[in-house]
């Protein structure tokens, strides 16, 4: 009987590693509870990704009739900070007071500032489309207050999350990093997936009311996550206070890690790949709406689409990557399934195929999440031991940035092409630019890849 209980319970333990590939992420030091905890700031950070980038973006364009290109620009604007990712890294690397603490004060004013951000940003948003009012209060004041809306929010999401993924590998065993690094990446997944839920069940029957209530309620949902994320996790310590000096630099720590090998070809790939992946954000629902005549629920439910194909991306990237595999040619795995996926959402507006245009999106999340685990993974390895958070910081910057970049520039090309042709075309000429620089993507990542070695047989 105790044998065969044994057997049971053996079983049973080698089946979170094999069919969760980040259960073996906690250690006797962090157990899974309290890692699971500290994870909900990634939930946040997820829901705050999915209001701008999925649900306000598609109000915007076609419920308050906003140009494409303003809202582009607007969604991009939260990506200004994002060059600042590694500063901040280094920052609260090095960072003093009183209290002993390093990494909390930067997630709680990043918190902060995320619920600022929200709290102000739906009655911004009703005065920049004019609904009401406010179509009375000059053009200028609907802009600024939107504007300001999401910078700060912006600001308060990188921050919390360069932070929080800091906060997180300090707190883990070295040997574990990695794992508790891709836990943290896949709950923000898992975050993204709910809330699209949560959001389009919401926002099932539209109107200005219930855009306020629902965007304020995600300001306070902000606030209660991080703060049950971050109680009684970070130790205090006394060679932290104000006075205590800083071995090196930014200046000096970033010259270092720049001296690696091949680091600017690896940030190119990084750039590149991101901004094909992303470059569409912004116009996936309002194309779903606009060219297929879906309802608002219906296409936020694709952000979960999106986000379900990069939830199986990164468990299928791990399991890769765990039996050494090499993680530039993963990426370039998931650069060539990008490829198709971003066929079958053009031809989803000929064919008049909301079922193509899902088959899509949830191929472009698996080619992106097997793009983003093998970039991460291979920028880890690569850097020195004491530049581990600062080469995370410059992998998010260039990440951030490149998807900034794309997503404005997305906005602007679908409203050129759209002006001397038509919307169908305007958004078929962002997607073909995308497969073109998955193209690109490829060729910058080719000397990066490890050579394959050839078989031999035995006699």
């Amino acid at each position: 009987m105790n044998k065969s209980r044994s057997n049971w319970a053996t079983t049973l333990a080698s089946l979170g590693p094999r069919f969760l590939p980040f259960a073996d992420a906690a250690s006797e030091d962090l157990p899974l509870s309290r890692l699971l905890r500290l994870s909900l700031f990634q939930i946040s950070v997820g829901m705050a990704m999915v209001m701008l980038v999925g649900t306000l973006n598609r109000v915007m364009i076609v419920e308050l009739k906003v140009p494409a290109t303003l809202v582009s620009l607007m969604v991009a604007l939260p990506l200004l900070v994002a060059p600042f990712r590694a500063l901040i890294g280094f920052r609260s690397d090095n960072h003093r007071s009183q209290l002993g603490w390093r990494r909390v004060p930067y997630i709680w004013m990043g918190s902060l500032l995320q619920f600022g951000g929200f709290s102000i940003m739906p009655f911004a948003l009703l005065v920049l489309a004019g609904a009401g009012q406010s179509s009375q209060a000059p053009a200028w004041v609907g802009m600024v207050g939107a504007a300001g809306a999401f910078i700060l929010v912006g600001i308060g999401m990188h921050t919390v999350q360069t932070a929080g993924l800091a906060l997180a590998t300090d707190l883990a065993p070295f040997e574990s990093q990695p794992k508790v690094v891709g836990l943290m990446y896949v709950m923000q997944l898992l975050g993204m997936i709910g809330s699209a839920l949560m959001l389009g069940h919401l926002l099932h029957d539209y109107s200005p009311g219930q855009l306020i209530r629902v965007v304020q309620a995600v300001a306070v949902m902000t606030l209660v996550l991080n703060v049950i994320a971050l109680w009684k996790q970070e130790p205090r310590s006394r060679l932290r206070k104000p006075g205590t000096p800083i071995e090196q630099n930014f200046q000096q720590a970033w010259q270092t890690f720049c001296k690696g090998p091949k680091t600017l070809r690896r940030l190119l790939a990084v750039g590149l790949g991101t901004m094909a992946f992303t470059m569409e954000d912004v116009l996936l629902e309002p194309y779903g709406g606009e060219i297929l005549n879906l309802s608002v629920s219906t296409t936020t439910l694709l952000t979960a689409t999106l986000a379900l194909g990069g939830l199986i991306g990164f468990a299928w990237a791990s399991r890769v990557l765990g039996r050494g595999g090499d993680a530039y040619r993963l990426s370039g795995w998931g650069a060539w399934v990008g490829v198709p996926a971003f066929v079958a959402v053009i031809a989803s507006a000929p064919l008049a195929s909301p079922v193509l245009f899902s088959v899509g999106i949830f191929l472009i999340g698996l080619g992106g999440g097997l793009f983003a685990h093998g970039t991460l993974t291979a920028t880890m390895q690569l850097a020195p031991p004491e530049q581990t958070g600062l080469a995370m910081g410059a992998w998010g910057a260039v990440q951030a940035t490149a998807a900034g970049v794309g997503m404005a520039l997305g906005g602007v090309v679908r409203d050129g092409v759209a002006l001397v042709s038509s919307s169908v075309m305007g958004y078929s000429a962002v997607y073909c630019l995308e497969i073109v620089l998955l193209g690109l993507t490829l060729w910058a990542m080719g000397p990066l890849m490890r050579p394959v070695r050839p078989t031999t047989n035995s006699a």
